[in-house]
């Protein structure tokens, strides 16, 4: 199944082919995020992704750093020629990007996917990178579902609009409120600072966070799939609360 958030760069027929479920962008109606904040922000930059007919192909997702060697994103970002997910970075070179507002300077850590897991539960994995991230706190996970009303952050790199998408180069965010909670998702729509405020292509992964508590943002929920962007319909997001018992036997627990 096609989702929104994995954005590839595609030609414009394929491109027409997932227009109706296109991946997510950087954030349609957002903001640029001030330099050195949301560090736990991650881009996935995946190049030499195999295609069916033999070729190749470029995609970006986002994500955010849980653990010192550990970004969580959305499932869908590593699937196979099938569109299946998989257990296994599927690029010739996955790159993460952690801690940079701004990808067009030097700041923060660049590392190595080199390792993934699928969620068994819903649209969510784990990418093991090649080296331990320090001066960068990790987002804490969510251990209770939000409620119907709740307002979230969500930060991501890419494109502002579905249409033409081009991924960002600078770091965005804007706030979702939700209007759902379900058994592994949330339905979630835009709050500000518009109401149209929503992800888009190369969004996927991205995370929603809580910042009811001051200087302690947590982790409630990943982009995974919507309409075209911008929107003011639902987007479908993946919980975190549900699977944090999973997530913790695989990177193993670390208050932080």
């Amino acid at each position: 199944m096609w989702t929104r958030r994995l954005t590839a760069v595609l030609g414009a027929a394929a491109l027409a082919l997932v227009a109706h479920a296109a991946p997510a962008n950087a954030i349609a109606n957002g903001e640029e995020v001030p330099i050195g904040k949301y560090r736990f922000s991650v881009k996935l930059t995946m190049t030499g992704i195999p295609t069916a007919d033999g070729g190749r192909r470029n995609s970006a997702c986002s994500g955010s750093l849980i653990a010192p060697q550990w970004v969580l994103t959305a499932g869908h970002c590593f699937r196979d020629v099938n569109g299946v997910r998989v257990e296994r970075p599927v690029a010739d070179l996955t790159t993460a990007t952690v801690g940079r507002t701004d990808l067009s300077g030097t700041g923060g850590h660049v590392a190595t996917v080199i390792a993934v897991r699928q969620s068994p539960t819903n649209d969510v994995a784990l990418a093991k990178i090649d080296k331990r991230i320090t001066g960068i706190r990790p987002l804490r996970l969510g251990r209770t579902a939000p409620e119907v009303g709740d307002v979230l952050r969500l930060t991501g790199y890419g494109s502002v609009t579905s249409q033409n998408p081009t991924p960002s180069t600078r770091l965005r965010t804007g706030q979702l409120q939700v209007t759902t909670v379900n058994a592994a998702t949330l339905g979630m729509t835009g709050y500000a600072p518009q109401r149209d405020t929503t992800p888009c292509p190369y969004d996927s992964g991205g995370p929603f966070f809580s910042e009811r508590l001051p200087g302690r943002p947590i982790l409630v929920a990943v982009v995974n799939s919507g309409p075209s962007c911008p929107h003011v319909l639902d987007e479908t997001t993946a919980r975190i609360d549900v699977i944090v018992p999973w997530i913790e036997s695989v990177i193993g627990y670390q208050k932080h």
